[in-house]
């Protein structure tokens, strides 16, 4: 990733793995606009949004199931909480299913932000954890949990029966659970997970199927549905375009 535009997270404790992947900052920090390929990684993002002119806006982001080209001004950086689906359930609390592949803006006050929170990356996420732990609710539906925990661990390969059949869930419940939270089926998700781990994979060279694709030709088609690009040009990655790439390629 360039010097002008800039990316850096930092991990959540371990108690709050299963509800926050990663508190993270990042900006344009050049003279010209910088044009991104934002692509789908099964993440809820809050953003608290800073212009080179003053200007402040939070942004609560929905799922994605397809690449989007955005364009970021020169100036302009952000604060993120990337949230898991059960993170936006038990700290959020806002169903995004009407935000699929769209955002919601949120109050400017929202979370009681004050400007002592954005001063750098270490005092955001020393604010926002904070925040998280008076926001969590003690009690979550151990269905759900388990349910996550499959999801995650398989990468989005097993089955919607499969999981239902491990955490007594019927797969009617759980995809109508899905679609009123979140705006899609399990098996989307499932499928935006598993593109995600693949682009892990294209992130360092390996442009053939690593997880259980049928063949090539079906790995070609499902990275191109959701990148709008071939595992060449993404692995290529020119100018940094498409950001989660770059991010995965640091780790």
């Amino acid at each position: 990733m360039s010097a002008t535009f800039q990316y850096h997270a930092i991990k959540p404790e371990t108690e709050l793995a299963a509800f926050v992947e990663s508190i993270g900052m990042f900006g344009n920090f050049s003279p010209a606009e910088k044009e991104l390929v934002v692509l789908p990684d099964g993440r809820i993002d809050l953003f608290f949004m800073f212009t080179a002119e003053g200007g402040f806006q939070v942004l609560l982001m929905g799922l994605e199931t397809s690449s989007d080209m955005r364009v970021v001004p020169a100036g302009m950086y952000a604060y993120a909480v990337s949230f898991t689906p059960l993170g936006l359930e038990y700290i959020l609390d806002i169903p995004i299913a009407d935000i699929l592949n769209s955002a919601k803006v949120l109050p400017a006050g929202f979370w009681d932000n004050k400007p002592a929170w954005f001063e750098n990356l270490e005092t955001f996420n020393r604010h926002a954890i904070q925040k998280i732990h008076s926001l969590l609710r003690s009690k979550v539906d151990e269905r759900k949990r388990k349910l996550f925990e499959l999801i995650y661990a398989s990468q989005g390969e097993l089955s919607v029966n499969e999981i239902a059949d491990q955490i007594g869930w019927s797969s009617r419940q759980i995809n109508r659970y899905f679609n009123a939270q979140f705006g899609l089926p399990l098996k989307a998700y499932c499928d935006i997970l598993r593109f995600r781990k693949s682009l892990e994979h294209i992130a360092v060279g390996k442009l053939f199927p690593e997880l259980d694709f049928t063949d090539q030709s079906h790995f070609i088609r499902e990275i191109k549905k959701y990148a709008g690009a071939l595992p060449k040009e993404l692995s290529k990655n020119k100018n940094d375009r498409f950001i989660l790439l770059s991010v995965l390629k640091q780790r």
